[in-house]
Parts: C-alpha cells; sequence; structure tokens
C-alpha cells in the first residue's frame, strides 16, 4: 500500500500539451458564415447558431423581446407542434439547447453522427422557418409571466435584477433576458415575427458544426440545412454595445430590496468593468482567480473559511462585446449583514493594499492553465467557445496563446488591473430586512435607499 503524505498539496507538474482544434471558416452563397471543427473524441456532431441580436437588442418597453423569440423556435416548424418536434429530436438522441445572451442569442443541438443530417434539417427548419402560432406565442408568454412572479419570492434573482438595474441605468444591458412584467405583458406575436425576420437572417449570424468528420464532410451538413436561407427583412439599428457607460461616483451608496422578515441577506458588490476585447483580459482573469474565481481565493477564505459569514462567496466577469460587470456574489444570515458587507469590501479591494503573493499568483496561473485544456474534451464546448468568440469579433488563435498569456502575467500586472477597476463607480445592492439593516449601515457611514421592491 502506497502512503500519501496528506500533509502536503503534490507537486506542480508541467502543463499537459494542448493545441486547439483546427478551424477552417467558409462563407456561403448566402452569405452565412460557417466554421468547421474536426473532433473525433465521441461520434456526435454540433451545431451551434449564433443571431446577432440578444437581450441587448430589446429596445425600450420591448424587454423580454429577444427570449420570448427565441423560446417561439422550437414550438414547431411547418406542420409540427412542439411536441413532434421535441418528439423528433429524442428520436435522434439530440440535445437541444438555446442560451439568450446580452449580445446574442445562441441555439445547439448535439446529436450523434449518424443522424447529422436529420437533426441538422430539423434544426434548420425550426431556426429558418419557425411556425410562430398564435396559441403557442400565449402559451409561452403566460409561461414566462408566470416564471417572473416566481423570480419575485428568489433573492438571487432579485438582487441580480437590481445590481443591472443599478449599473446600467437604462442601458439595454440593464434588464434580464426575461425582461419584466409590464414590457413582456404587452409583447405581442406580430413583434415577435417581426423580430425574427428582421435578426434571423445570414448576414447576421453565424454556424460553427463540430464533431466527428471532416472538414469537407461538416461543409455539406451546413449547405444542406442552410443552404437555401435567405435574408428577408432590413435589419434595425441594434442598441449600442456598452463601451462608453460612465455612471456618475455612487460614493459609499447602498440600494436594499426590502424583504421583511427575512433570514438572509443576499449582496452584491460590484463594478463596471471592461469589454472582452480588452488587452488585459489575461491580467483580469488572474486577477479574478486571486480575487473570488476559486474556493481558496480571497473572498471566499475570508467570508466563509475565517469569518464564518457564508456557506460560499464567489466573484467573477460576466465579458461581453461592450463593458460587462464584475459581481462579488454572497448570502448571509441577516444578522452579520454589516459586517459581512464590510468584509467583502475590503477583499474586493485588497490587491489595492495587499499585494498578490507568488503563491497566490503561482495558485492562480496554475488554476487556469490547468483547467483549460479540461473544457474542450468535447465537440459541444469546443463549438460554443468557437460561436462565443466569433461574437465578440476574435479570432480562435487567442486560444493557443491563452495558457502563455496567463503564465505571462505578473503581480504587478494583477495590481493595475485592480486599481483600473476600482476608479470605476462601485455598486452595491442588499436584498433583506431593511428594518434590521438599513440603519447600521448608515451607522457606517453608507447612503442607503430602500426599495420596497422590485417594480414590475
Amino acid at each position: 500500500m502506497t502512503r500519501v503524505d496528506r500533509s502536503r498539496l503534490p507537486d506542480v507538474g508541467p502543463d499537459p500539451p494542448f493545441t486547439f482544434p483546427d478551424v477552417v471558416r467558409h462563407t456561403l452563397a448566402s452569405g452565412l458564415e460557417v466554421r468547421t471543427i474536426e473532433h473525433h473524441s465521441v461520434p456526435v456532431i454540433t451545431f451551434v447558431l449564433q443571431v446577432d441580436g440578444g437581450s441587448g437588442s430589446d429596445a425600450a418597453g420591448e424587454e423580454g423581446l429577444a427570449a420570448i423569440t427565441a423560446d417561439m423556435v422550437d414550438e414547431g416548424t411547418g406542420m409540427l407542434s412542439a411536441i413532434e418536434v421535441s418528439d423528433a429530436l429524442a428520436r435522434l438522441g439530440a440535445e437541444y439547447d438555446v442560451d439568450v445572451g446580452a449580445d446574442a442569442t445562441v441555439f445547439s443541438l448535439t446529436t450523434l453522427t449518424r443522424f447529422a443530417d436529420r437533426g441538422a434539417g430539423i434544426f434548420a427548419d425550426l431556426l429558418t422557418r419557425p411556425s410562430l402560432r398564435q396559441d403557442d406565442f400565449d402559451r409561452v408568454k403566460q409561461l414566462r409571466l408566470d416564471r417572473l412572479r416566481q423570480l419575485k419570492d428568489l433573492p438571487p434573482a432579485v438582487a441580480e435584477r437590481a445590481f443591472l438595474r443599478l449599473l446600467y441605468g437604462t442601458h439595454p444591458y440593464g434588464h434580464l433576458a426575461i425582461g419584466d412584467e409590464a414590457s413582456l405583458a404587452g409583447l405581442t406575436l406580430a413583434q415577435v415575427a417581426s423580430f425574427h425576420r428582421q435578426r434571423f437572417i445570414p448576414s447576421r449570424s453565424s454556424l460553427v458544426v463540430g464533431g466527428a468528420m471532416s472538414h469537407d464532410e461538416l461543409l455539406v451538413l451546413a449547405e444542406q440545412a442552410f443552404g437555401d436561407w435567405a435574408d428577408e427583412g432590413m435589419l434595425n439599428g441594434a442598441a449600442a454595445a456598452a463601451a462608453d457607460i460612465r455612471p456618475a461616483d455612487s460614493g459609499k451608496h447602498i440600494a436594499i430590496v426590502a424583504r421583511e422578515g427575512a433570514a438572509q441577506s443576499e449582496l452584491r458588490i460590484g463594478h463596471l468593468s471592461a469589454r472582452r476585447d480588452t488587452p488585459d483580459y489575461p491580467a483580469l482573469i488572474v486577477m479574478n482567480a486571486v480575487l473570488g474565481g476559486q474556493f481558496v481565493s480571497r473572498v471566499n477564505l475570508k467570508l466563509r473559511e475565517e469569518k464564518g459569514y457564508t456557506y460560499g462567496a464567489a466573484a467573477g466577469f460576466d465579458f461581453r462585446r461592450g463593458r460587462g460587470p464584475f459581481t462579488m456574489r454572497t448570502a448571509v444570515e441577516t444578522s452579520v449583514t454589516v459586517p459581512a458587507l464590510l468584509e467583502a469590501r475590503r477583499q474586493v479591494e485588497s490587491p489595492l493594499h495587499e499585494p498578490v503573493t507568488q503563491r497566490e499568483l503561482d495558485d492562480a496561473r496554475n488554476y487556469l492553465r490547468g483547467t483549460f485544456p479540461l473544457r474542450f474534451g468535447a465537440a459541444a464546448p469546443v463549438s460554443a467557445t468557437v460561436a462565443g468568440l466569433s461574437v465578440i469579433g476574435l479570432n480562435v488563435e487567442e486560444l493557443d496563446r491563452y495558457r502563455d498569456a496567463v503564465t505571462a502575467v505578473d503581480a504587478a500586472a494583477v495590481t493595475q488591473v485592480a486599481l483600473d477597476l476600482s476608479r470605476e463607480a462601485e455598486r452595491i445592492v442588499v436584498v433583506g430586512d431593511a428594518a434590521q439593516i438599513a440603519e447600521p449601515l448608515r451607522a457606517e457611514g453608507f447612503v442607503v435607499t430602500v426599495e420596497p421592491a422590485i417594480p414590475a
């Protein structure tokens, strides 16, 4: 029996060799950009189609339009009902998914290689020729309204909604993809049809096909499924990405969303951060790994392990085409809301007055480099990553440079990006019992605003 010395961590070995699969770009006659990726680990094919139009393209008063349009896509095509579509996909063993982001709506379908042509045909029919029937729309809309009412009783969702609104104001990035009750209640099937006609077009979309076939075979799949897709609408002007937002300095301001008698407080602390295409991206992700991106990060070790305030605390970036949020998230007992909030703020600012140690830097870089290849063991995450980069306008070559870029980040770079982040206005949201926490927070010098509820 081999004895294991549990008194010390195992030695970190060299990074295993890894090269991101080749990505070949094509353009169909319709103008649709296609990227093919050979990935032979398992006999499956993944299709990822992204449409340039996420929640950030919702017009004022139409919040939730992009998301409900995405929901309507798999409600039927031609003579097939929603149930028949689901049955058809199930017979292929296919997995269908949709994600409505701030900048784009991403649809994906993964199926066995031997069913790839049939899966591609159904996928294309849903996206390019959805039925958009009134009875389906009424049902989907009611389900989403019911979900919104449920979210009002979920403190994390309430906190996210309030935090985005505080961070972005009236900018289209400032609302959840699902929208709000007032806007969603007013949406019509005609608006959904118009949104689909204007944005679900080849010139505003891109397709990634990856899996256990050659590039030529993958391109044939794309051409057979999407070759006759044509632009039929005129795209209205899309909302600008949040590139130049400069919120006024908030000082020590806290927005409390009141929940009378709540046993816990949901905390959000953050800033408006950089765009995804910033050259500081490697330094930012290393900083976050030190600060809040791992179990052993400063925020979690301090608030959970040392203070015992919470079961877990984390921080992270939501990188976007425009300026995305950096957010620290945790939930604590009401009785420790004030000390937990003060400690969380100190940790978010800690790289400025407690420089990153060599051990922290090594751990963060090793973690990021070591987990990087694990993300690409199948065609689906490879295809999704390529699609995500194309939303931002970045090339896949960045992935081959990733580990070297992370290795090159030093303590000075981490301190600099933390300083840059600290110059942005701080935003703080607390969802909790205002009667117990408002005055103690004011006593700490915060300007406290209490909201009775998130407006409908």
